[in-house]
């Protein structure tokens, strides 16, 4: 049975040039390619029987691999030119030989197990953008400190499943990132858990839901990099209160409640909530004020 993810990235700017998920079966390598020197982009699974072509295909630039083979991971290390990889469906001890594809730009994670040091990733001088989903063994990112090519970064899990993120120290060393995503995710540290998003100073946009952190945070990013970085999946700038259907104002944060919109006391408490959110931000305002002394 074919899987069809939906296509999570955001493709404004130069970041994405890897297909989107929908199209990955349009090129795949289970069938007799005539014109090999024509070949850029292929999708390869472990059930594919003609897979060993694209070592023929002297142009190719992009693979999917789609619940893959132990075997097709180790041979792809061979392709020293590939600039996008995607690998879904894998379980692997390590990711070891992502550091051999040197030239690789784009990388997509999605449901890769049994792993949990991503700093292979390291060694990979010519990495822009990065899209982590669902990496069931990994909390702590780390392993991408000195990635200083990178400019997009998405860490997300599922909807059942969120992918837990120890600290966000590592992003003291991604100097050029522009763009900073969450989905489903776990934040372990306590406030503020994003003091080190001070150090990116080329960030253009923060994108995640509005109930995915702690109200503190949402105000502390909001303080740091100003309300036009902030934004939800819409592109939408976070709001301290926000509908969702008719009925009810929802309150920016992880547990934050909410009010119905007939209540005789709907006003009085989205008021209440919108200067504690503006104390928040006063807060983190003195916060970011004595770390930058």
């Amino acid at each position: 049975m074919k899987h069809h993810f939906g296509d999570l990235l955001d493709r404004t700017g130069d970041y994405w040039t890897i297909i989107p998920n929908v199209g990955r079966y349009s090129f795949s390598a289970d069938k007799n390619i005539k014109e090999k020197s024509k070949v850029k982009i292929l999708t390869i699974s472990k059930h594919d029987k003609y897979w060993n072509q694209v070592f023929e295909c002297p142009n190719i630039e992009e693979i999917t691999l789609h619940d893959p083979s132990k075997e097709q991971i180790e041979e792809i290390q061979k392709l020293k030119q590939l600039k996008r990889l995607r690998l879904t469906f894998f379980r692997a001890k390590d990711v070891e030989f992502i550091a051999n594809l040197r030239n690789l730009e784009e990388v997509i994670f999605e449901y890769v197990s049994g792993f949990s040091d991503l700093s292979p990733f390291q060694r990979l001088p010519k990495i822009k953008s990065l899209h982590f989903e669902n990496l069931r063994r990994v909390s702590n990112f780390d392993g991408l400190r000195g990635l200083k090519s990178l400019r997009y970064l998405y860490i997300d899990g599922t909807l059942d499943w969120k992918q837990p993120i120890e600290n966000f120290n590592f992003l003291e060393e991604l100097p050029n990132l522009e763009i900073l995503a969450f989905g489903f995710v776990i934040n372990k540290t306590d406030f503020p858990a994003f003091l080190p998003i001070l150090k990116l100073k080329k960030l253009k946009k923060i994108k995640v839901g509005m109930a995915t952190f702690n109200t503190k945070e949402y105000a502390f990013l909001e303080t740091a990099l100003s309300s036009k970085k902030c934004v939800n999946f819409s592109d939408t700038p976070w709001t301290p209160c926000y509908k969702i259907g008719k009925e009810y104002m929802e309150f920016i944060g992880k547990g934050a409640g909410n009010v119905k919109l007939k209540s005789s006391s709907a006003l009085e408490k989205i008021s209440m909530f919108e200067e504690k959110y503006k104390a928040y931000k006063i807060e983190a305002g003195k916060i970011i004020k004595s770390y930058r002394g």
